[in-house]
């Protein structure tokens, strides 16, 4: 069939809308009709080159919207709607037997060939092959991905929120219950608000954190922070080191958990220096390939202090995000709020200097238009 979809020709260029071939979902595998996608940063790393990525290729990541047809051997049905995510897992793998499924052993290796889980590609043009973007692929019509990324929503779940709950409310809610695992009367700050670090406010209010310390350098970010529940804002103050010592000050003796939502070496380093005695730094940003984070090594064994990593919020997509989008019908996760802008798929590169301005929260593509 054919679909309009927005491509990536190269790397360091900007995104342009063509027809495309979208060939029959394959086993196990479905054809997406797509109502809505999210803009994400980690599509910018992909055009930007600080997350290399097979082009031509059509990016997107964050997708809801309709089974319409299956491949041989599928658990779905037509008509069911999806969330989608882009960390589908085999089950088999030792990742996947230690409970680790966000970080299975069989998907990763085959995300970065740009092909579905078999290594090849649904998507050409003119005959030659389109490359997959994290399996899915969402800044298009429609998209073809594996079963394993189809996560089964009820038909009243809000489509137009349950796309951002296929990766930035997830990694950041998931962040904070997850991998932290932060219980009620503890003190998190979050560093970096944009819709990772929003999310992970919401996340960590809903766990009733007793603050929530939002830090940025935009005051206009900070602002929104506020709005989605954080208790108090600290402006990024020039360094690490002063960063770290204006929380510390801010909630007494330090966090109990920082969550670094910028992907900056340096801001690491705050929200390390940001924690109390057995206090973690919580890491959950996309750094450049070759980045390198410094932290005071007397203050492991003097004052335990940790560093976690937290990739896609530690999540089990088939449980996190059926959970996420009833707390948000329940009125518990105002998910709505991390919505500023939407868009038109034509619009997309529009989308892009929205965020890269900071003018926006999180944006949206309709693709029903």
């Amino acid at each position: 069939m054919k679909i309009r979809a927005a491509v990536l020709p190269a790397t360091g260029q900007i995104l342009e809308i063509h027809e495309f071939d979208l060939a029959e979902p394959g086993p196990q595998e479905a054809r997406v009709r797509l109502s809505w996608s999210g803009v994400c940063h980690s599509d910018q790393n992909a055009i930007d080159g600080t997350s290399p990525t097979p082009c031509p290729g059509v990016l997107g990541h964050e997708g809801a919207g309709v089974i319409e047809a299956v491949g041989p051997g599928s658990r779905l049905a037509i008509g069911q709607h999806v969330a989608l995510s882009w960390a589908p897992s085999c089950g088999v793998c030792e990742e996947c037997a230690r409970g680790l499924r966000h970080l299975c052993g069989t998907a990763w290796p085959a995300m970065g060939k740009g092909g579905l889980m078999d290594g090849t590609s649904r998507l050409s043009r003119d005959g030659e092959t389109v490359f997959h973007n994290s399996f899915l692929s969402t800044f298009a019509e429609a998209c073809v991905v594996p079963d394993a990324s189809c996560v089964v929503i009820p038909d009243d779940a809000p489509l137009d929120v349950a796309p951002i709950v296929g990766c930035a409310v997830t990694t950041g809610i998931g962040a904070v219950w997850n991998t932290a695992r932060v219980r009620p009367g503890e003190r998190v700050a979050v560093f970096g608000c944009g819709g990772v670090g929003l999310s992970a406010i919401m996340g960590a209010r809903a766990a009733c954190a007793a603050q929530v310390i939002a830090v940025d350098l935009s005051e206009q970010k900070l602002a929104d922070a506020i709005d989605c529940g954080a208790t108090a804002a600290v402006q990024w103050q020039g360094s690490a080191e002063e960063t770290g010592e204006a929380v510390m000050a801010l909630s007494g003796s330090g966090v109990d958990y920082a969550i670094e939502a910028t992907g900056r070496p340096e801001v690491a380093t705050a929200c390390f220096l940001s924690t109390r005695a057995r206090g973690a730094a919580v890491l959950i940003s996309i750094p450049h390939p070759d980045a390198q984070v410094t932290f005071p090594a007397l203050s492991f064994p003097r004052m335990e202090r940790r560093v976690l990593g937290s990739e896609y919020g530690s999540c089990y997509p088939f449980y996190d995000f059926p959970m996420i989008l009833d707390l948000h019908r329940q009125g518990l996760l105002p998910l709505e709020k991390l919505i500023s802008h939407r868009l038109g798929l034509g619009e997309i590169n529009a989308a892009f200097a929205l965020m890269k301005d900071h003018a926006s929260r999180r944006v949206l593509l309709d693709l029903r238009q």
